[in-house]
């Protein structure tokens, strides 16, 4: 069984109504970097790092996934598909995907600031000042902020080494480290690129670019793969 590795990004989740960062009018237009996603900010103003990610989280608890999301979960029925994902919503796995790795955390966790090994589930959207582990440590969103280690990367890698078929879908390839995982692909497998705006990239010789948006480009893959 082929196995297709996913890279995706802030334009796979846009069409299911979740608001992007990087995009004109996006998320950091309105709240500055360095105000709600730096353990600066975090020390400096924890209610309004909060309320920022409470405000996300009521958000995800509201939308739903939409057929992009659906169409990576059905192939699962005729390749061994693993999704490697900037986004820290639970779309993909609403959606059947089984295989999910969460590079940048996930909204609809928190863990201790004194345990990072300290994670649990929300059931609910409002995370408050106050909640905190059973060691006392406060109770922060799940993020993996901007001057933090993604500790995930050592796990993506291999898993985009293994590929023999390489999809990326709406990321601008713009965020590192994330973005360097297309070089750890064999040059030898194709890569497709699904987004309105395909970025370059010199990974391969074998670049397929679908500049359409998530939902229309993934009819397009499947097409192509399925042949």
């Amino acid at each position: 069984m082929k196995k297709i590795v996913v890279l995706s990004g802030a334009g796979m989740s846009a069409e299911s109504g979740i608001s992007t960062f990087r995009d004109q009018g996006g998320l950091w237009e309105q709240h500055p970097i360095e105000e709600v996603a730096t353990p600066e900010a975090f020390q400096r103003n924890p209610e309004k790092v909060m309320n920022f990610y409470n405000m996300r989280r009521k958000q995800l608890f509201d939308v739903k996934p939409n057929p992009a999301h659906y169409a990576l979960a059905e192939l699962e029925n005729q390749f061994d598909m693993h999704i490697i994902t900037q986004n820290v919503d639970d779309l993909h796995e609403r959606a059947g995907s089984k295989k999910v790795l969460h590079l940048h955390g996930e909204l609809k966790k928190a863990r201790s600031v004194l345990d990072e090994n300290y994670i649990i589930e929300l059931n609910h959207w409002e995370l408050k000042m106050g909640e905190k582990c059973p060691k006392g440590g406060q109770l922060r969103p799940h993020i993996v902020w901007f001057g933090e280690m993604v500790p995930e990367l050592m796990n993506a890698e291999p898993i985009v080494q293994s590929a023999d078929i390489l999809l990326i879908i709406g990321t601008s390839l713009n965020v590192y480290p994330s973005a360097g995982l297309v070089y750890n692909a064999k040059p030898d497998i194709p890569i497709f690129i699904i987004d309105p705006n395909a970025a370059e990239v010199s990974a391969s010789n074998r670049i397929i670019k679908i500049e359409k948006t998530a939902s229309e480009g993934i009819l397009d893959f499947v097409d192509m793969i399925t042949d």
